[in-house]
């Protein structure tokens, strides 16, 4: 079973597209994180779910 940690962002109405976009390409580059989805709010502003992957260490005997 393949389990996920979630990141919730909110991005004002203010922040350009281009600014949101840089931001959540840094999150993915630096973070390994994904997107997993996105709302766009009443007013403009923008609700952004990342997630990536748990990785478990089994021990080993």
């Amino acid at each position: 079973m393949i389990e996920y940690e979630y990141r919730v962002i909110r991005v004002p109405a203010r922040v350009t597209r281009a600014e949101a976009k840089a931001l959540l390409v840094e999150h993915a580059e630096y973070g390994r994180w994904e997107l997993a989805r996105v709302r766009l709010l009443q007013g403009g502003a923008r609700t952004v779910w990342l997630r990536r992957r748990i990785i478990r260490v089994r021990r080993t005997a």
